[in-house]
Formats: structure tokens, C-alpha cells, sequence
């Protein structure tokens, strides 16, 4: 008897997935990050103020994160979708290459698959309800979230492949310390093959690959020179879009296998009909 259901699977790893963003996210306010300045420059705030207000911004961040681990309202998670495409759009709007935006696909794209394999929002009552895992959800459910999954970890992996093609210096100097002596070529590397693996995932998911995209983020996301354990957190929703992914395609080749049998099963009974 399995312990959990890979629909219950996939909840958790969203739900873990969403409380390390915006727990990460918040901390970063908290500490003040002197880059969050640019952000606030956007919407007219000077930079003392910008201090000031951050702690306050990051505190609600860390609260929003850990009420979605403990008891995930609809309501928090439709905000964190907004939330998470506001924070990302700002970058942007800010100067930074768009990049750094569908690079962040996995802040907003993590809550916004979580409602859709809850079963979306039908009513305003129901936005102050808690989200259980479901033993099972309808097929039709499962193949959205999928859809939804693929394009998410394209754009992260897309943005990530973008920025390291166009040398962000923040990469480069991670190369760099890891002792690379052509740092600039290393983000080539890099570049083309997240850009080829992002094609991949969003045409033909293959699970070794993203077992292989798994490993590769987790691992990769920590070589950030400053607060490494912070900004490994923030990109929880990376990781759990690509994990969830692969729990759906793991379901996928049976659900095939099952459809095939009903096929198969029905033709014959036709056949011995007629």
C-alpha cells in the first residue's frame, strides 16, 4: 500500500516548494538586500525609506510562507501568484534583461500550479478555505497541471540558460571562484544547454532529464557568493516545479498504458460482437 498518492506527492512538493520562496524572499527583506533599493526606486520610494520599509515587506513574506506549509489558504496562494509576478516584473522594470524575470517563473508559477491541481477557485467563500491533499484528482486536472509545469520550467530554465549566455557578472564571478580560468566560456556552456534542456522539457519531458535538471539546480543555486543558504531557499519553487514535474510524468506512462488496455479491451469486445 503506497503511502501517499503521487497527486498527494505533487501537493506537498508544491506546498514545500512555495513556503521556501517566499520564506527565503522575506528574509532577504528583513536583512534589508541593498539591490531590493532598485526595486522600490521603481514606485518612487527613496532609498532610506526603502530601508525602512524592506523588514516589514520581508516579515509578511516569511508569515505568508509558513501559513502556506502549515494551513495553505486559496486566498494566500492566489496573492503569492501575484505577488511573485509583481516581485519578478519589477527586475525588469527596474533595468534589469527581462531575462531575470522568466528566470523567476518558479516564484509564481509553483502557487499558481498548486491551485490548479486543488481545482482552481469557483466561488469567493472559497478563497478562505484550506488546501488538502486530494487522494486523486480527474485526469483532466492532472494534464493542466502538467501543461502548466512544463511551461514554468521552461521560462526558469530558459532565463537561467539567457542570463549565463549574456554574462551576467554575478554568474561569472561564480565560475570564477569555482576556479574556472575562462568564465565567460563556462556561461556559454551553461547557457546552451539550459536553453536546449528547456526546449526539451516543454516539448518532451523526458524524467531522466529532469531528475538530471533536479540535481543540477539544487546543486548549482548554491554557489551564490553571499547569504548562500538564503538564496538557495528563495528558489524553492524552482526545484519543486521541476520535482513535481516529474512526479506527473511518472504517472503519465501508466495512465498511457491504462487508456491503451481500455482500447484494446473494447475493440476486442467489439470484434467478438460482431
Amino acid at each position: 500500500m503506497k503511502l501517499f498518492t503521487t497527486e498527494q506527492k505533487i501537493h506537498y512538493v508544491l506546498r514545500i516548494a512555495i513556503a521556501m520562496c517566499f520564506i527565503g524572499h522575506g528574509i532577504f527583506g528583513i536583512i534589508t538586500k541593498e539591490i531590493w533599493c532598485n526595486y522600490f526606486a521603481v514606485f518612487g520610494i527613496h532609498k532610506n525609506m526603502a530601508y525602512t520599509i524592506m523588514p516589514y515587506v520581508g516579515i509578511v513574506d516569511v508569515l505568508l510562507g509558513v501559513t502556506m506549509l502549515v494551513y495553505p489558504l486559496r486566498a494566500i496562494a492566489l496573492w503569492l501568484v501575484v505577488w511573485g509576478l509583481i516581485t519578478a516584473f519589477l527586475r525588469p522594470a527596474s533595468g534589469e534583461p527581462f531575462a531575470e524575470f522568466i528566470e523567476r517563473a518558479g516564484n509564481f508559477g509553483a502557487p499558481l500550479t498548486f491551485l490548479i491541481l486543488s481545482g482552481g477557485i469557483k466561488s469567493i467563500k472559497q478563497l478562505f478555505t484550506a488546501i488538502n491533499p486530494a487522494e486523486q484528482v480527474p485526469a483532466e486536472t492532472m494534464e493542466n497541471v502538467c501543461h502548466c509545469l512544463k511551461v514554468v520550467v521552461f521560462l526558469l530554465l530558459m532565463g537561467h540558460g539567457w542570463l549565463n549566455i549574456i554574462g551576467k557578472n554575478g554568474l561569472l564571478n561564480q565560475y570564477a571562484s569555482l576556479g574556472f580560468l575562462h568564465p565567460a566560456k563556462v556561461a556559454i556552456f551553461v547557457g546552451v544547454f539550459e536553453i536546449a534542456a528547456a526546449c526539451t522539457v516543454l516539448i518532451r519531458p523526458f524524467r531522466s532529464l529532469l531528475l538530471l535538471l533536479f540535481i543540477w539546480k539544487i546543486s548549482t543555486e548554491l554557489f551564490y557568493p553571499h547569504y548562500e543558504i538564503f538564496e538557495w531557499i528563495e528558489r524553492g519553487g524552482s526545484y519543486g516545479s521541476i520535482l513535481a514535474l516529474w512526479f506527473v510524468i511518472k504517472q503519465a506512462p501508466s495512465s498511457s498504458i491504462s487508456s491503451l488496455k481500455k482500447l484494446m479491451n473494447t475493440s476486442l469486445f467489439n470484434q467478438l460482437k460482431s
